[in-house]
């Protein structure tokens, strides 16, 4: 079910066709990528975009939390991603620790752009003068707001974000700052499903849902939840794809069509 078959004449995304595609309305689909195997397999279904999240230390390394991952690690898997993509635009994650100020965020963010290959970094939270600076040198930003996983020793568990109105007003005023301190992209994980729409239409960067409701411009999963081999237990805003596809390949194409079409999320995986 491979969108294009001459990968040679496949143009790759940049984030000006991201902004194209939320002015007119067509759903940015979005898994997390670890190697250059599910990399291909991602960019042949015609998936938007591939994002290297530190989710590698759950899913691949076995760790309990996201926090031990180092961003050498990220660095390693960004580069087996970036070798075999060929149309998908592809965001590395700056782990836990690894931006705690503007000199340590450059030097961090040019490792997985010069190094690594990626064409955008991704930290949680509204640093508003981390992404500034960042931006300022030329790194394209991708925020993420909600529940933000790298803070689990401050939440205690993972839950769901914004239900208070205080916590929605909060939220809503972070993306606007960090949508005006020069981040390109937003993604909201573990929203009320309005809270979600009303930042995405407050916004005119595109903002990526995980669990926030099928009104965000774009989703994104876990590639593991997805195909239902994660370990430990699979969030409830994810969808096993693998129970509806005959293979892999299908399964990932049934994903991505899902996104363009709407039909993912629904109500069951929306807060």
């Amino acid at each position: 079910m491979a969108l294009y078959a001459d990968t040679q004449a496949v143009a790759m995304l940049s984030i000006l066709d991201l902004f194209a595609m939320k002015q007119a309305g067509e759903k940015i689909s979005c898994l997390t990528a670890y190697d250059a195997s599910f990399s291909q397999l991602i960019d042949q279904a015609g998936v938007d975009v591939m994002l290297v999240g530190d989710s590698l230390g759950m899913v691949i390394q076995g760790k309990k939390t996201t926090v031990p991952v180092l961003i050498e690690e990220v660095v390693y898997h960004t580069q087996c991603v970036v070798n075999a993509r060929q149309r998908a635009f592809v965001i590395a994650d700056l782990p836990f620790l690894s931006y705690g100020s503007t000199e340590i965020a450059m030097k961090n963010a040019a490792k997985l752009m010069q190094t690594a290959g990626a064409q955008m970094v991704k930290l949680e939270g509204a640093h508003v003068d981390i992404i500034k600076s960042l931006v300022d040198f030329g790194v394209p930003v991708c925020a993420h707001l909600g529940l933000l996983p790298q803070s689990i020793n401050q939440l205690g568990r993972y839950k769901v974000q914004g239900k208070t109105l205080q916590g929605a007003e909060k939220i809503l005023q972070d993306a606007k700052k960090v949508e005006q301190a020069g981040a390109s992209l937003l993604i909201l994980e573990c929203v009320p499903a309005g809270l979600a729409e009303k930042i995405s239409k407050n916004l005119t960067i595109p903002v990526i849902g995980i669990g926030a409701g099928v009104a965000c411009d774009g989703q994104v999963l876990v590639l593991y939840d997805m195909l239902g081999i994660s370990v430990g237990k699979r969030p409830r805003f994810s969808q096993n794809f693998m129970q509806i596809a005959k293979d892999i390949p299908d399964a990932i194409a049934q994903y991505h069509q899902a996104v363009k079409q709407l039909d993912f999320p629904t109500e069951l995986q929306s807060y």
